[in-house]
């Protein structure tokens, strides 16, 4: 059997460990799913009304599905974040390291587990948003578009959360990746679009990552231009996906210190 191979059926093995742990940990799953549909249910029940004025034309809900969406991916790289964490005190990951198996697979399993959990909670944030009046304009290859920008998004937070868990000596410091990735979309085109902001705020919020990703992901929806966004979007998830798979390659191999 090739190396490939190998690697391949390790990931899948600790793919497995990992959605069997759902099952022993469900509060993990009910704030991968939950969280993204209340916040949903918030702005978009509770402040919409309020906060179309920010937006201008068109439904609010039209509007905020894709800011949530990008919320959804964060809630699920935090909960991976905790995980590998939480691995990594327990000894869980010394253990795996003396085993003879391909070690990117404990890495990769993580990175499975939570974007097939991130497209279980993006599915069921679009489902509830179509209860609350979403009307995507869409075709076939616009929703493929814009799951391939979720996916992507995925994939560059989840590693950035593997490095961080494997980095934090307890959870409390895995928290840290927790808040980044809660407050920064609140100060970014998700709810309201930067020009209705002031100062330096709109400056910030027009220039930070997860402005473009969600210009992209609504325009995509919404059958919109998307301009020069999605190769900005692109570009920042590419970058945080590789620096986060060779940071936390880096942190894997080297010899714990706790």
């Amino acid at each position: 059997m090739s190396t490939l191979s190998l690697a391949a059926r390790d990931s899948a093995t600790m793919l497995r460990r990992n959605l069997t742990h759902l099952r022993r940990y469900p509060a993990m799953m009910i704030m991968s799913l939950g969280m993204p549909v209340l916040l949903l249910l918030l702005f978009a029940g509770v402040f919409g009304g309020a906060m179309q004025a920010g937006v201008g034309g068109g439904a609010y809900i039209d509007y905020v599905v894709s800011g949530i969406l990008l919320m959804t991916v964060g809630y699920g790289a935090s909960m991976t974040a905790l995980a590998v964490n939480r691995d990594m005190t327990e000894g869980v990951i010394s253990r795996f390291r003396t085993m003879a198996i391909a070690r990117v697979s404990v890495l990769t399993g993580h990175v499975l587990g939570a974007v097939l959990r991130t497209v279980v909670s993006a599915v069921l944030v679009v489902a509830v948003a179509f209860l609350f009046g979403f009307r995507p304009a869409a075709g076939p290859g616009g929703w493929f578009a814009a799951l391939g920008v979720v996916v992507l998004l995925a994939l560059a937070l989840t590693w950035l959360a593997v490095a961080v868990g494997l980095l934090a000596k307890n959870a409390e410091g895995a928290n840290l990746f927790i808040l980044v990735v809660q407050v920064l979309p609140f100060v970014s085109s998700a709810f309201v679009r930067p020009d209705s902001m002031s100062g330096a705020v709109r400056w910030f919020a027009r220039h930070e990552p997860f402005t473009p990703v969600i210009d992209t992901v609504r325009g995509l929806l919404l059958g919109t231009p998307v301009g020069g966004s999605a190769g900005v979007a692109v570009t920042w998830c590419a970058g945080f996906a590789v620096a986060g798979y060779l940071w936390s390659r880096a942190l894997f191999k080297r010899d714990p210190v706790r």
